[in-house]
């Protein structure tokens, strides 16, 4: 008879238990840490490539060229303010002008004006001697005629006014005009003396003064300059210059010359 035996299964062994807390505390070791779970790979950053027109790329400029840029700028500012002032400047002056253009027509169109009339009607002389070398004082007695043919507007001569008389561009003698007012139709004679002083005549222009006066015709030129404000009622305007200049022909250079004629040419200047 078989002797019955129990042998141990070789399959499967069973698993060993799983350490205790004592187990390990005997040991001495410490539980080791459950590995993390693998990290997924980091990809390496994007390189982008940005082509910019070469017009458009900017430079810091050095230190120097920005302080000449910087005076550049305040040059250009200034000219900009001149030309404004310029542009301003002319603006106004032809808005003065305008001004003028239109009162002169009212003149003209409401009051009827006439423009005045001016010549000389004596001239006498002493003191012109053309023999000596030395220079030569003159005096020259101018006597104008100022005519006012209008009927409603007076006339004021201000001070600060100058006549002069000359010799192909030489001036023999100089003065002013009395400060007065002429009233509307009205006619005023003024009797201007004139005086040169230390006058000096080439010797071509002494020659040319004896042949003329040779000849007893010698040709001067009168220049009046004279501020005026024209009166419109009780109304005045303002400054106004008035320039005359009158071509006079003389039968000689003394106190007894006569006129041989004359032509005189009136002008004004509004400013």
């Amino acid at each position: 008879m078989a002797d019955p035996r129990i042998h141990p299964s070789t399959a499967n062994p069973p698993p060993p238990p799983p350490p205790t807390s004592s187990s390990t505390a005997d040991s001495g070791q410490k539980p080791k840490a459950p590995n993390p779970p693998p990290s997924k790979p980091v990809p390496p950053p994007a390189t982008y490539v940005v082509q910019l027109p070469r017009e458009q790329i900017f430079r810091y400029p050095p230190p120097e060229n920005a302080r000449k840029l910087e005076a550049l700028t305040r040059r250009k500012n200034r000219r900009s303010c001149c030309r404004r002032c310029c542009c301003v400047t002319f603006c106004l002056l032809i808005l003065l002008i305008v001004a003028a253009a239109v009162s002169a027509g009212v003149l003209y169109l409401v009051f009827d004006f006439k423009s005045p009339k001016y010549t000389v009607t004596n001239i006498s002389i002493k003191g012109l001697n053309l023999t000596s070398a030395a220079p030569i004082s003159p005096v020259f007695d101018v006597t104008i005629r100022a005519e006012n043919p209008n009927g409603r507007i007076g006339i004021y001569y201000l001070k600060d006014s100058s006549v002069n008389v000359f010799y192909n561009d030489v001036e023999l003698s100089g003065g002013v005009l009395s400060a007065f007012y002429q009233p509307k139709k009205n006619v005023t004679v003024l009797q201007t003396p004139l005086t040169g002083s230390d006058v000096v005549l080439t010797g071509a222009v002494k020659t040319a003064l004896r042949n003329a006066q040779n000849r007893r015709r010698v040709p001067l030129v009168v220049n009046v300059e004279a501020p005026v404000k024209i009166r419109v009622g009780s109304a005045k305007t303002w400054e106004i210059t008035a320039k005359v200049r009158c071509d006079v022909v003389l039968d000689g250079l003394n106190e007894r010359a006569e006129i041989v004629s004359k032509d005189c040419d009136y002008s004004v200047r509004l400013w």
